[in-house]
């Protein structure tokens, strides 16, 4: 087949023009709510006081009967079907333990009705007239307290799907052997343990998660929404309210920051639903204080690495444990669990034995979800501070330490085939890789020898360089 020369071509090579271009350099970009829909009801959210509780009563007529309240939705006068919120591929890896509307809070912020009203003063104030009566539950605030024997159940639905063991409150777990661990350990000159801990953080995009929902001419619902994932949310919102999906188009305009939190359908289920409800179209947003509480964060986690060495520093073992707090849901909690040690471990592939496993948790706290790095940024964070304890302990330069042990061109891990994201792993082989060349370049560059040479102390600071790897 004759290859087309570059004047031949029409896209590949060629300069096309951005569709939004001119918006941009004008500074005029039109995100979700920059658009002006006439008779757009604006939806609020009641949100729990209580980490864990059953709903025994919600009476919402003094609200209703409030001038400009269009419609209240809660779990009475909603259909209960369980879905994910994680904006993943199909077949879903991630467990069915979410509905619309639920008789039980799981967290501070969880859902607990929705109001759409004409304007946002209207619903804020229909908010506070809604009267709900709790029965507050023992909570699980730790992945400690949620692993203890007699703890509160924090999934006890019978409804839910996908759950690894609900009883324990574990999500998702994973356990993949290479080799024989104790053996490697055994065989090993030096054997270093460490655990890292970390911490929650918040995406914090500039723009929070908005939706508008509304109908075009043709009856079908329109969702215009802020999402890094359009095509999940339309199938995502088809399952929670039984509709087809050819009735929904989705519409994903420029967004103001994602990074993983807008992976993830928490809006645009609500607002769809009230507009279905009420037949007109609904704005939402969420405020900055619900962005921090009810939308997701990074996984906090516990990573356990385990390191065997012989006295040249060859790797002969390494085993990684993961304790991953998913929070009140399961959205990416199998997911970025399996990433911990899918994404690190085929960076060092020296080591003929291996052992990943660990498990995602729940508890009565904020939900976890996608964040940048998905995973691999707390298995890596943990990863290489124990190669620079074993470099330590053998009296190894750090960069010499992974120079010696780190995957190469045309090289492979057990690891890729063992596990993938969610789901089996694939073999494969690594077609480049210029990491001996990168640590070697950074470190003649940053004047590392000499820098490190230098290493000094200030009352508890210490002063020097580090470096880590990653793939």
């Amino acid at each position: 087949m004759a290859v087309k020369t570059r004047q031949e071509r029409k896209v590949v090579g060629t300069n096309v023009r951005k569709v939004d271009g001119l918006a941009l350099a004008c500074g005029r970009p039109k995100f979700t709510l920059d658009v002006d829909i006439p008779g757009a009801l604006v939806g609020r959210i009641l949100r729990s006081p209580h980490a864990h509780a059953r709903i025994v009563s919600i009476d919402t007529s003094e609200a209703e009967a409030l001038p400009g309240v269009a419609c209240i939705l809660h779990y009475g006068n909603t259909k209960r079907i369980p879905f994910t919120t994680a904006g993943q591929g199909w077949p879903e890896p991630s467990p069915y333990d979410a509905v619309l509307f639920d008789s039980k809070v799981r967290y501070v912020g969880d859902r607990v009705a929705a109001v759409a009203a004409e304007s946002e003063e209207i619903a804020e104030q229909a908010l506070r007239l809604i009267r709900v009566e709790y029965e507050v539950l023992p909570a699980a605030l730790s992945v400690e307290e949620a692993l203890v024997e007699g703890a509160p159940i924090i999934h006890d639905e019978e409804d839910a799907e996908g759950i690894y063991d609900a009883r324990r409150n574990i999500a998702a777990a994973v356990d993949i052997p290479v080799g024989d661990i104790q053996r490697g350990f055994s065989e090993s000159d030096v054997v270093v343990e460490t655990t890292c801990e970390i911490p929650y953080s918040q995406h914090t995009p500039l723009e929070p998660h908005c939706v508008i929902a509304y109908f075009d001419e043709d009856g079908r619902l329109v969702i215009r929404t802020s999402t890094q994932v359009p095509f999940h949310v339309r199938r995502i919102v088809a399952r929670a309210l039984e509709l087809p999906l050819e009735r929904i188009r989705v519409v994903k305009p420029r967004i103001g920051g994602g990074f993983g939190c807008k992976q993830e359908i928490i809006l645009e289920p609500v607002a769809a639903a009230l507009a279905l409800r009420t037949g007109r179209a609904v704005k939402m947003a969420l405020d900055r204080s619900e962005v921090f509480v009810s939308s997701r964060t990074r996984h906090p986690m516990r990573v356990r690495v385990k390191l065997g060495a012989k006295k040249d520093g060859r790797l002969q073992a390494i085993e990684m444990e993961a304790t991953s707090n998913t929070g009140a849901y399961g959205a990416h909690s199998l997911t970025v669990l399996s990433n911990v040690g899918s994404k690190t471990l085929p960076l060092y592939n020296k080591a003929p034995h291996l052992w990943f496993h660990g498990k995602a948790v729940y508890t009565n706290l904020p939900v976890a979800g996608a964040y940048r790095g998905y995973g691999a940024t707390q298995g890596y964070f943990a990863l290489e501070v124990a190669m620079d304890e074993l470099a330590e302990r053998l009296g190894m330069d750090p960069v010499e330490l992974r120079l010696a042990n780190h995957i190469r061109a045309g090289e492979t891990s057990p690891i890729f085939e063992k596990i993938g994201e969610g789901r089996e792993g694939k073999p494969q082989i690594v077609r480049s890789c210029a990491l001996s060349e990168c640590l070697k370049v950074g470190a003649e560059r940053i004047g590392w020898k000499e820098k490190r040479a230098q290493k000094r102390r200030q009352g508890s600071w210490v002063y020097g360089v580090g470096m880590s790897g990653s793939m």
